[in-house]
């Protein structure tokens, strides 16, 4: 049973119920890789790393082994947070990557340059090794069997390929292993990744090193090199990722969990700071959209100072401060738009899943290549698109995000979760970039203030908002007098489709006294399946 059964119509609907266990992702084969993990007695870990894989393979525009990963984990009573993101190579000074990039002024979108470290294998045995009951090669036989034998290609899936490949020019070295994988690859049509395999096969055998150390690392070094780009043997070498301390704040009788910097989690829990008590929300109309719409500006506005937590020059725990908050809620205008200070745009390739076992354990992952198949450069042999995490540096030496050997780079990517009373009760996340933390604040508002079923608040219109011009983008299902009552407070308004894919792609699991309610997002390709 799926809870994506319909979505097209966008009639009514809950989310799916089941009593022992759940997984939310959005691809359908890749939620069926998770099921079969709980049907088999595995854990919620075990089951959100199976859908990882297979999203890896069936869904290569939005992660792979080539990208980073965040993770919150509840087990046994208490919160864990993952950090798999890779830090910038040792060699990337402002000066090298311009003198690299012949004379740039700004951070190169693709091609070598952006190529930070890849945590996400990583990550994924970190993951394992504290919460796994199942072996690497046992979770991976989904992902394999797509990878050999080939899966099904999805429109969405031959869509992000077309873009791509207007991107990854024919004739250029740099994207020519990339162009005979992918290019021309149309919807419906097999499509066959045996470098993945191979690289399923030797994670199987030698567990991360072989990545980070081991024959992979030497041809992901020699492609990044061939290229032009600065990532290096060592670099793989010396990456770690980190367990570290989430960020919450109160809204409503939920306590919100986020991870901290460098991801823009914290961005997310001031707009909530913003917005305060949901229980004074103005009902469903302009006036509530306006409110929601000013705190997600101001609060991309002051993403400016989120980096490497080794780098910020605000600490993290002010912005999302009561006394943070106050001031930056006293500047909301009820009557009109506000234009806080711009921010820079973060475009996204992004995978959100979330599970749930019998025994309570809750997985919030997200995954990245950061911007479709990220930097276009995949690796011979191996199949790895390695992504473009780098692109969102600067090369402004007083921007707080400006590039420095073994840096990290501010991070859209945000699992989240929601604890009442110390224990969780809805787990969530999305992709989408600059809307990752906007679609939280929208869908917390609505499952919160109104009581939702997370499969409506998931299905109900969503707007984003450009941190670059503030611009508003709305899908068309919201009501006329909500429209025409932004536009009449001065919002840059632009209307679009009932299904936008700038609104991301989310999924949710809520945790009910009899099991777990899954909802998926119809904006995607997804499926929540359970047990």
């Amino acid at each position: 049973m799926t809870a994506g059964e319909g979505a097209g119509g966008l009639g009514a609907r809950d989310a799916a119920r089941f009593p022992h266990g759940a997984v939310a992702s959005p691809h359908a084969l890749a939620s069926e890789a998770g099921r079969r993990v709980l049907a088999g007695g595995g854990n919620a870990i075990d089951a959100a790393i199976a859908t990882n894989l297979a999203l890896a393979v069936v869904a290569p525009h939005h992660c792979g082994f080539g990208g980073d990963l965040f993770a919150l984990v509840w087990d046994g009573g208490r919160l864990h947070a993952y950090n798999g993101s890779g830090r910038a190579p040792a060699a990337a000074t402002p000066e090298a990557v311009r003198i690299a990039a012949g004379g740039a002024g700004t951070m190169p979108e693709r091609g070598p340059l952006p190529v930070t470290v890849p945590g996400a294998v990583e990550a994924w045995f970190a993951l394992l090794a504290a919460f796994g009951t199942r072996p690497f090669g046992e979770l991976a036989s989904a992902a394999l069997a797509h990878a050999r034998g080939g899966f099904a290609l999805t429109p969405g899936g031959a869509a992000a390929i077309a873009d791509s490949a207007a991107e990854f020019r024919e004739g250029e070295p740099a994207f020519a292993e990339w162009r005979r994988t992918y290019a021309g690859a149309r919807a419906g049509e097999t499509l066959r990744q045996p470098g993945l395999a191979r690289t399923l096969e030797a994670l199987a055998g030698g567990g991360p090193d072989a990545l980070y150390r081991g024959p992979i690392a030497a041809a992901i070094a020699e492609a990044v090199g061939a290229a032009g780009g600065l990532l290096a043997a060592g670099d793989l070498a010396a990456h770690a990722g980190e367990w570290v301390a989430p960020m919450s704040v109160p809204f409503g009788d939920l306590e919100v969990v986020e991870l901290p910097p460098n991801t823009q989690g914290v961005t997310a829990l001031e707009a909530l700071a913003i917005v305060g008590d949901p229980a004074l929300l103005p009902p469903e109309g302009p006036e509530r959209q306006h409110l929601l719409i000013e705190a997600a500006k101001l609060a991309l506005a002051d993403r400016r100072h989120v980096t490497d937590p080794a780098h910020m020059r605000v600490d993290p725990a002010t912005l999302a401060s009561p006394a943070w908050a106050a001031a930056r809620r006293a500047l909301i205008d009820p009557a009109r738009a506000g234009r806080p200070e711009s921010g820079r745009p973060a475009t996204g390739g992004t995978a959100y899943l979330c599970a749930a076992d019998a025994d309570g354990m809750l997985v919030s992952l997200i995954q990245s290549n950061y911007e479709g198949f990220g930097s276009g450069i995949t690796v011979p042999g191996w199949g790895i698109n390695l992504h473009n995490r780098g692109a969102f540096f600067s090369l402004d030496t007083a921007d707080a995000n400006v590039i420095a050997p073994g840096k990290r780079t501010m991070h859209t990517l945000i699992p989240a979760m929601a604890l009442r009373e110390g224990r969780p009760r809805l787990v969530f996340g999305t992709m989408g970039g600059d809307g990752q933390a906007q679609t939280h604040l929208q869908l917390l508002a609505r499952i919160v203030a109104d009581g939702l079923d997370p499969q409506r608040a998931i299905d109900a219109p969503r707007w984003v908002v450009s941190p670059q011009d503030v611009s508003v983008l709305a899908e068309s299902r919201f009501a006329p007098e909500v429209l025409e009552g932004l536009r009449a407070r001065g919002h840059d308004l632009a209307v679009g489709g009932p299904l936008e894919q700038d609104m991301g792609h989310a999924h949710a699991i809520l945790v009910e006294q009899d099991g777990y309610a899954a909802a998926t997002d119809p904006r995607a390709e997804g499926a929540a399946l359970g047990i």
